[in-house]
């Protein structure tokens, strides 16, 4: 199964940074990339390098599978590892068309001197961050395809900078960009999951 890994990984990159990026070139002459910028403060700069790194996991724990790591055994189960292939496979797909609902808004980053419209439709009418939620499903499910603890450690840093992301990073930057706007549809959307995480 690590070879299944690795293809769900390649293909996650190929269709969520990779072609996005493309894609969103295209359409408007800019790439969307805002890795690093002027405003970028330190909690920002490591949070960026903390998800990346625990992204990055998910492909290394597959190619250490196939150097012969061994996995966790009490979830070495072929039922969830086919189970984790179907994860995989829907989050890769959800964070495609999460990021093709964002439309000219979309950003890889964040510049705090910039403003982009609110985006409150297609996915972001459940959660308000529907591209990070279906890119944990994908790294969840590779993880859970090979489960050893390169893809363990991974998932939980992912996690951490995810919540470090949005709650110090992204959410100050929305309110303070769009105010009571975006006040408004986060005390009704939920965070990561639908009417969980609502800001008060």
């Amino acid at each position: 199964m690590a070879l299944t890994a690795l293809a769900l990984f390649v293909l996650w990159v190929l269709l969520a940074p990779v072609l996005r990026v493309l894609v969103q070139s295209r359409r408007t002459g800019d790439t969307g990339l805002r890795l690093t910028t002027k405003g970028s403060g330190p909690l920002q700069l490591w949070v960026g390098v903390a998800s990346t790194t625990g992204i990055c996991a998910q492909g290394a724990a597959a190619a250490a599978a196939l150097l012969g790591l061994s996995p966790i055994a009490a979830l070495d189960h072929r039922p969830l590892q086919w189970t984790g292939a179907a994860l995989a496979l829907l989050g890769t797909l959800g964070t495609a068309m999460a990021q093709t609902s964002m439309g000219p808004s979309w950003r890889l980053g964040l510049d705090q001197s910039e403003r982009t419209a609110l985006v409150m439709g297609g996915p972001f009418r459940w959660v308000r961050n529907p591209i990070y939620t279906t890119m944990f499903v994908t790294m969840l499910g590779i993880a859970l395809v090979v489960p050893n603890p390169v893809s363990a450690a991974g998932l939980i840093l992912l996690w951490l900078s995810m919540e470090m992301e949005v709650r110090a990073v992204e959410e100050p930057y929305l309110l303070h960009t769009h105010g009571q706007a975006y006040r408004a549809y986060a005390s009704t959307v939920g965070r990561f999951l639908p009417r969980v995480g609502r800001l008060r």
